[in-house]
């Protein structure tokens, strides 16, 4: 039942009601006057036909309206009324989406300015709305209809689907490392491949497909009717059509393909839902490894949104001075008949706010993604070089070896950080390893190269990490200046049984001696492999479970350091 209000006989409204009256039976636009002071609200005939709004006159219009705004468009739009009521600004000029009777989303302009008493406090807010229709319906770089459309399009499939009951598909497609594209060329160069690939994939969808241009690198597809085979089939062809490097202008640039799929009415009935489930699923297919399609489950969403409230415990434990990190150390022996401990990895490890051990593989990826791995990375950098200062007194040429990620290689601060660290603690540059995993590491090889050269300048090494698990080792090993390679455990599983391995990291071992770079064996499980890698292979420095696991620092010390002050393996 709609509630009766009458203008109070001081109100500004029933002063403004005569013009008021003039203008809502003369002009097509949406017209409002609110009473800032009484915070009552006199509208306009059509706009209380429009929208699902009570009556000409609305007491506390502010929430009734807030409650039919767009999502994503809520907290811009409140933020500025905000800001008019508390007398920071005076004009109010913002475009937004608000749900008319029919539930559909429309754009809309509003326009208004706020008159102030004598006294300077706010006393009224009048203004007018204009319909935009169909708000920039082609996005203006790939010349594709944009994510208005996209959801236009799924609101139609929705409702084709109430009225036959024939379900479908949304697919959101996202670009893999597209940001490294953007950061090794320019935002222009980037552009120019979002008009490339739209006009790719939009070669090989069937002519009855719309592809539609969504945020960022993604775009979407609505596929009614589909079957699992079908999203298979032409994700296949997406697929296929990116598979191999492409060149604009010159340069050279690659990116696959991932995607996410979610089937209607099965997951939702509602784009905002659907929408979200398919990002969920995008989101999940590039964790998973990218160039992958990923259907939505709820055990994946589950997994997402897990992964999400990962993320902001990161960052609490982050702005918390780094509270439940830890670092855990592995010990490396040395090879070549030698066979006494000379140092250890640093590894990350975070406790989650119950107080459980989460595996590095689900929470390092969300601190590169969100870059919060830049401060952790220094935590971790002092926290190693003091660790290692203090077991040197016990071992004195002990030597730490230390993770880095690409974030951290162009981090401007990262060089004076680590330089100050090593000067603080008095340590010996010389005992001190940075390692870069192969798959962090881009094309941009005069940039990587001339940070690690600073590095080596110090005195620091640097070592390539999981040798042998990317596309293009021998490319790295050729273009990296690092002075240490770790070969990965995948080339020492099968040594005992199998020729071949054994040959291929004898002769990766002498290859990297010829040009001067020392080799650290990972995964070494067994004593048989380690007497073949260090009497036969002559690698020089041996890590896996034979020798240690990771422990804590306390462990470490009582295992590797003051019980055994040499740890003695195979002899």
């Amino acid at each position: 039942m709609k509630q009766r209000y009458k203008i109070p006989s001081g109100s500004i409204l029933r002063r403004s009601k005569f013009l008021f009256d003039v203008l809502k039976r003369t002009s097509d636009n949406y017209i409002f006057v609110h009473d800032l002071k009484e915070d009552l609200s006199m509208l306009s005939p059509n706009l209380i036909a429009d929208f699902d709004l009570q009556g000409e006159l609305i007491k506390e219009m502010l929430p009734n309206w807030s409650n039919l705004i767009h999502p994503e468009d809520k907290e811009e739009f409140v933020r500025d009324i905000e800001a008019l009521h508390k007398g920071i600004k005076c004009e109010h000029d913002i475009e937004y989406r608000v749900k008319n009777r029919r539930g559909e989303y429309v754009w809309i302009r509003c326009r208004g300015r706020v008159v102030n008493d004598e006294g300077g406090a706010p006393l009224f807010f009048g203004g007018v709305m204009t319909r935009m229709g169909q708000k920039n319906q082609a996005d203006n770089i790939t010349g594709l209809l944009n994510k208005y459309q996209f959801e236009h399009a799924v609101k139609i499939a929705l409702n084709e689907y109430r009225a036959a009951g024939q379900g479908g598909v949304l697919m959101v497609f996202g670009l893999d490392n597209f940001k490294i594209v953007n950061e090794t060329y320019n935002r222009f160069f980037g552009d120019q491949v979002l008009k490339y690939v739209a006009q790719r994939i939009e070669n090989i969808l069937p002519a009855s497909f719309t592809l539609y241009k969504l945020d960022g690198d993604e775009f979407g597809v609505v596929y009614p009717g589909a079957t699992e085979g079908d999203v298979e089939e032409l994700f296949c062809s997406v697929q296929r059509c990116m598979m191999r490097p492409q060149e604009i202008d010159n340069k050279m640039y690659f990116c696959t393909v991932s995607a996410g799929t979610v089937f209607y009415p099965q997951s939702g009935k509602d784009y905002l839902v659907l929408h979200k489930h398919a990002e969920a699923a995008l989101d999940m297919a590039k964790r998973n490894g990218k160039n992958k399609n990923c259907l939505f489950t709820k055990e994946h969403y589950n997994r997402w949104v897990r992964s999400i409230s990962m993320r902001d415990a990161l960052i609490s434990s982050v702005e918390n001075g780094c509270r439940d990190f830890s670092l855990f150390y592995q010990p490396q022996v040395a090879g070549r008949k030698h066979h006494h401990i000379i140092g250890a990895e640093a590894l990350l490890r975070w406790k989650n706010p119950k107080g459980r051990m989460v595996a590095p593989m689900e929470f390092i990826p969300i601190l590169e993604e969100t870059k919060i791995i830049i401060p952790v990375g220094k935590w971790i950098f002092e926290e190693a070089v003091r660790t290692c200062r203090e077991w040197q007194n016990y071992i004195p040429d002990f030597k730490m070896s230390v993770n880095v990620s690409y974030e951290q290689i162009k981090d401007g601060t990262f060089k004076d950080f680590v330089c100050e660290c090593i000067a603080q603690y008095e340590i010996k540059p010389q005992t001190i390893t940075l390692e870069l995993t192969e798959s962090c590491i881009v094309s941009d090889w005069s940039f990587v190269n001339k940070q690690f050269d600073f590095f080596r300048q110090q005195g620091i090494n640097i070592a390539m990490d999981d040798f042998g698990t990317g596309y293009s080792s021998l490319g790295y090993l050729k273009n990296l200046s690092c002075n240490i390679v770790k070969i990965d455990r995948n080339f020492v599983k099968e040594i005992l049984l199998n020729t071949f391995d054994r040959q291929l990291v004898e002769y990766t071992v002498k290859l990297c001696h010829s040009v001067g770079m020392l080799v650290c064996i990972e995964g070494v499980e067994e004593m048989a492999e380690y007497h073949l890698l260090t009497d036969e292979c002559n690698a020089d420095m041996i890590q896996g479970y034979l020798v240690g696991h990771p422990e804590s620092k306390e462990e470490f010390v009582r295992k590797f350091i003051v019980d055994k002050e040499t740890l003695q393996v195979g002899v």
